[in-house]
C-alpha cells in the first residue's frame, strides 16, 4: 500500500508497510499513481480468492497503459522522451523489487503475539495524586477533578504501594514511567515530594529507574515547585490554551475569574529554570478556536517552543464539542502550522509541535506501532484510594474497574479486551494509510465516541491523517534543509 499526496511544494509517496518515503518529480507521481491502480486492483481480486491467484489481472498489459497514458499527458514537455518515461517506470519497478514500494503488509499476524509478550508486565502509572482542582474548566473530561465521584487526595501509604505494585509487575524493564496527575496534584504536593524521594531510596535496590512527569495548570507554582521539577521530573506539562481570550473563556477558577495572567508568569520562570527544555505547553482547542494557530502563535510570543494542542473530546451536547462545520478550518490550521514551523527554521527560531515529531530515519518500533499506547496493559491510571483503570481517561467508569494496586487485576475480561486492541483489531484500520503511525488511535476516545475500545472515533482520524501529512512534510523539509 501507498499513500500519495501534495504539500508544501513537495509530491510526497509514503509506502506504508516499510515506511519509505520519496519525493517524486510529477512524472514519476503520476506513473506511481496508475502503477498503484493495478496493484490495488490485484489485491483486491486475491483477497476475494482467501490469497490464491486464480482471478487475475493483466498487469503487464495495464502498465503498458499507464505508460502510453504518461506519453500522451506529458507530450511537448521535458518530461515527455518515451525513453525517459520507460526508464523512471523501470526504476520504479526496482524500488518494488527492493522493499521500498509497494510493500505487502507482513505484519497482521504477529500483531497478537507481539502484544502478548509483553502480557502481565506493567512499565508506567499514571498517580491520580489528587481528585480535586482548584480551577474549574467547564470542558474538563475528568468532571473539574472529580472524576464523576467525591473529592480526594492520595495518602502516602497509597502512592507508596502503587510504587511497590509497579516494580513488582515490572518484570525485568529498567526504566519505570510515573506521571503525577490530577484534577491538580500540586494540591497536594508534600505527597508528590515524598513519593519521589522514596521511589529513589529504593531504585538501586531494584534494579530499577523513574521517570517522573509532573502535569500542571499552574496556579500554585512556586520556588520550590520549580526546583523540585527541574531536580526529579523528566517532564513537565503545563496547561495553557493559548490567547487570553481563549484560555480565560475555559480555565476559570470557582468564582469565574480566568487563570492566564497568574499562571503565564509562573511558566515563564519555571520554563526558563528548566533550559527552555524538557517541558511541554499543553493547549486545548474546542469549538471556541477551530483557529488555534493563533494560540500557538501567542505561546510563541511568550517565549514558549515545546507546544503541543489537543483537540478537545467531550458530551455530543457539550457547547464545546468541535463540529463538521469546524473540520476544514482545523485542517487548514494543521497545513498553516508546518509552514509556520518551516518559516521559523530559516529565520533560526525553530519550535517543537507534539504531534509533528518524526523521526525518519528511526522512530517507534514496530511493536510500538501496531499495538498503541499499552493501556490496561503496559499502562494505569490509579486512584487516590488505588484502584486500577486502563488509563485516567477511564477513571470513574466502573465497567472498566481493573482491580487495585493491593489485589491486583482482578478484571481480566477487561484487560482481555485491551491486550487485543491493535491496530489490525479495528476493520476501519486495516486498509488505512495511518495505520502504522496512529497504531488504531485512543482506546479511550474510541469507546467515548462508539461504545467499544476497539471503535474508531472517525472525527480524530481525520485530525491525525492531516497531522502526519503535515509532520513528513516539515520532516522533508528539514532533510532537505539540513543536507
Amino acid at each position: 500500500m501507498i499513500h500519495q499526496y501534495k504539500l508544501g511544494g513537495y509530491n510526497i509517496v509514503l509506502d506504508v508497510c516499510s515506511g519509505g518515503l520519496h519525493v517524486v518529480d510529477d512524472l514519476t507521481y503520476d506513473i506511481i499513481s496508475g502503477l498503484n491502480e493495478i496493484y490495488e486492483q490485484q489485491e483486491a481480486l486475491d483477497k476475494g480468492n482467501d490469497g490464491q491467484s486464480s482471478a487475475m489481472i493483466d498487469v503487464e498489459t495495464l502498465s503498458e497503459k499507464v505508460l502510453s497514458d504518461m506519453e500522451e499527458k506529458y507530450k511537448g514537455t521535458e518530461a515527455g522522451d518515451p525513453k525517459e518515461i520507460r526508464a523512471c517506470y523501470e526504476q520504479i519497478l526496482e524500488l518494488k523489487k527492493s522493499g521500498k514500494l509497494f510493500t505487502k503488509d507482513t505484519y497482521e499476524p504477529m500483531a497478537g503475539d507481539l502484544k502478548a509478550r509483553t502480557s502481565g508486565v506493567v512499565k508506567a502509572l499514571c498517580l491520580h495524586i489528587a481528585h480535586t482542582c482548584n480551577l474549574n474548566c467547564s470542558y474538563c473530561f475528568a468532571s473539574q477533578g472529580k472524576y464523576h465521584g467525591d473529592r480526594a487526595v492520595m495518602s502516602f501509604g497509597v502512592g507508596k504501594r502503587a510504587l511497590d505494585f509497579l516494580i513488582e509487575n515490572s518484570g525485568n524493564r529498567h526504566n519505570l514511567e510515573v506521571d503525577f496527575f490530577g484534577g491538580e496534584p500540586l494540591m497536594n504536593f508534600q505527597v508528590v515530594k515524598d513519593l519521589v524521594a522514596y521511589a529513589r531510596s529504593i531504585e538501586k535496590e531494584k534494579g530499577k529507574n523513574f521517570r517522573f512527569t509532573l502535569t500542571t495548570n499552574g496556579v500554585l507554582i512556586d520556588d520550590d515547585v520549580i526546583d523540585f521539577a527541574n531536580r526529579e521530573c523528566s517532564n513537565v506539562v503545563l496547561s495553557l490554551d493559548g490567547r487570553k481570550e481563549i484560555h480565560d473563556r475555559f480555565r476559570v477558577d470557582f468564582a469565574g475569574n480566568g487563570s492566564w495572567e497568574k499562571i503565564v508568569p509562573k511558566f515563564q520562570k519555571l520554563v526558563e529554570a528548566r533550559g527552555g527544555k524538557n517541558y511541554y505547553m499543553r493547549g486545548t482547542f474546542t469549538h471556541a478556536n477551530p483557529d488555534f494557530l493563533e494560540d500557538i502563535k501567542v505561546m510563541l510570543d511568550l517565549g514558549f517552543s515545546e507546544l503541543s494542542m489537543e483537540p478537545v473530546v467531550c458530551a455530543e451536547d457539550d457547547p464545546s464539542r468541535l463540529t463538521e462545520e469546524d473540520l476544514p478550518i482545523v485542517l487548514d490550521q494543521y497545513e498553516k502550522l508546518a509552514e509556520l514551523m518551516i518559516e521559523r527554521d530559516a529565520e533560526g527560531k525553530p519550535f517543537t509541535f507534539y504531534h509533528y515529531m518524526i523521526d525518519l530515519k528511526g522512530g517507534p518500533c514496530i511493536y510500538k506501532r501496531i499495538s498503541g499506547c499499552g493501556s490496561g496493559t503496559e499502562y494505569m491510571a490509579v486512584t487516590p484510594w488505588g484502584d486500577l483503570y486502563p488509563c485516567h481517561q477511564f477513571v470513574g467508569e466502573e465497567k472498566f474497574l481493573l482491580g487495585n494496586i493491593f489485589d491486583g487485576v482482578k478484571n481480566t475480561a477487561i484487560q482481555d479486551d485491551f491486550m487485543a486492541c491493535n491496530v489490525y483489531a479495528r476493520e476501519e484500520c486495516r486498509n488505512c494509510w495511518a495505520r502504522l503511525y496512529c497504531s488504531g488511535g485512543c482506546a479511550a476516545n474510541a469507546y467515548h465516541a462508539t461504545g467499544s475500545v476497539r471503535g474508531v472515533y472517525k472525527y480524530g482520524c481525520e485530525l491525525f491523517k492531516k497531522r502526519i501529512e503535515c509532520a513528513l512534510m516539515v520532516a522533508i523539509h528539514r532533510e532537505f534543509a539540513d543536507n
